[in-house]
């Protein structure tokens, strides 16, 4: 079979044969909406627990998905686990081996990543997630069929049922504690499809920002929003090929704050040999205030910018990859008892995006996703509560999402960001932090100390 262009196709641009839909009515072990990394690694470790597991997914491969397209060393334990490093490691990818950041008045920073981690190939990736998200579904699914579950594409969740945890009906909406889940209503086929009910005692929601059994939990069944515009991120990207200094297949990643760009950043992604994943991202309500537009700002950072215009005299922008798309963020929320955010009740769990888990300085999202696509997983099989999974996710995943907030906030001023690459030039150890910040490694302790952070700036 051949790609658009000819050649032959890869798996990540064919179809993926996921087998028969199931039977109208069928009932699961537990039933997962969305397939992307938070989807899939949560039915892939519910199928190797021998969980007999519905798998919708509500586009059909191939199927593209908008981000950074950054994979850090957070993510690969989990990719291991499931069985995808060697298939990601044959497929075109580019290996991070560090990071640059740069500030308004030029300051520059290259954080190198460890060198045995970058040997293990242990250190980080760079690549689609058309392909990233693939190669991780095509594995999972397989899993989860062969567990005697089953997955549907194309399926798109129309709502979510619920009942009073004891087989009766529905208590209406603003009832969560009395509500537990009882199963999703799937329509199949298009707007003119034919609706499917299917049921579980065990949902998890994965399906991005617009979740839908995200916003039966926040929304409905606790009437809290869903959307707060100061922990929300609007992102734009576009793919290159031909930008200078970007032309191989291993090196570093671009986190480069620009005067015209702040309160946000731009980057540069390469994510193959000659091929880089352009972007750049700012928080909503800053937005808001600054009546600015992402893909106006980047245009004039390609086009005028002094240290960037050089760069992409001879290059061209890949016809069709133009998108923008929102980042929930994981930072917290000083009105909330939950944080970030409400993400279970009887019989749900919220993975990733869906769970508002997005990094809120590095804009990473997969790492996150994959984390906690496995803690709920094992909640499922072990049986534990709801407010059990909100409160691990927040003690694996809380100190470091409170510090990379506490950078994004920093991020906003130019005079601190000057202030501060220029102590980072000099600095190992704020260097090492930077890197925990972007590279998405497992946080040391001392990172989440206030105490740690101030000695390391000013001494």
């Amino acid at each position: 079979m051949t790609g658009a262009d000819g050649s032959a196709a890869r798996l990540w641009e064919l179809p993926i044969e996921t087998g028969e839909a199931p039977e109208n009515g069928a009932t699961f072990d537990a039933i997962v909406v969305g397939g992307g990394p938070g989807g899939s690694s949560a039915a892939g470790y519910l199928a190797m627990a021998g969980k007999k597991v519905l798998l919708i997914e509500k586009d059909v491969w191939p199927r593209d998905k908008v981000c950074g397209d950054a994979v850090g060393g957070k993510s690969l334990g989990h990719v291991a686990a499931l069985g995808v490093k060697a298939d990601l490691e044959a497929s075109p990818h580019f290996r991070v081996t560090g990071i640059v950041f740069s500030s308004p008045k030029g300051n520059r920073v290259r954080v190198p990543l460890p060198e045995e981690a970058v040997e293990r190939l242990e250190a980080g990736y760079a690549l689609p997630r058309a392909q990233f998200d693939a190669l991780l579904f095509d594995r999972c699914q397989g899993m989860v069929r062969e567990a005697g579950g089953s997955i549907l594409q194309g399926g798109d969740v129309r709502s979510i049922l619920f009942d009073d945890g004891n087989g009766g009906e529905d208590p209406g909406e603003g009832s969560g504690d009395a509500r537990h889940a009882s199963g999703v209503v799937v329509r199949i086929g298009g707007r003119k499809g034919e609706e499917f009910t299917f049921y579980t005692k065990e949902l998890v929601g994965a399906a991005g920002y617009r979740c839908p059994v995200a916003k039966s939990v926040v929304e409905s069944s606790y009437n809290e929003p869903m959307v707060d515009r100061d922990h929300y991120c609007g992102g734009y990207r576009e793919y290159w090929r031909n930008v200078k200094d970007c032309g191989t297949n291993t090196g570093d990643i671009e986190i480069h704050f620009v005067d015209s760009v702040i309160p946000g950043y731009f980057w540069l992604f390469p994510v193959s040999e000659d091929v880089v994943n352009v972007g750049i991202g700012m928080v909503m309500s800053l937005m808001d205030k600054q009546k600015k537009k992402l893909k106006a700002l980047q245009a004039d950072v390609i086009a005028n910018h002094p240290k960037f215009k050089d760069r992409f005299v001879d290059a061209e922008m890949i016809p069709g990859s133009a998108k923008g798309w929102q980042l929930p963020f994981g930072s917290p929320r000083k009105k909330s008892s939950k944080q970030p955010r409400r993400s279970s009740m009887n019989g749900v769990r919220l993975v990733g995006d869906a769970a508002s888990l997005v990094d809120p300085f590095s804009g990473e999202g997969v790492g996150n996703a994959l984390v906690t696509g496995e803690i709920a997983a094992r909640h499922i099989v072990e049986q534990k509560t709801p407010l059990d999974y909100q409160d691990e996710v927040w003690s694996v995943l809380g100190p470091e999402l409170i510090n990379s907030y506490r950078m994004q906030k920093l991020s906003r001023r130019s005079w601190l960001l000057n202030w501060f690459m220029g102590k980072a030039e000099r600095k190992p150890a704020l260097q090492e932090i930077m890197t925990e910040m972007i590279a998405s490694k497992e946080a040391q302790e001392d990172l989440h100390s206030p105490w740690f952070m101030m000695k390391t700036l000013f001494f």
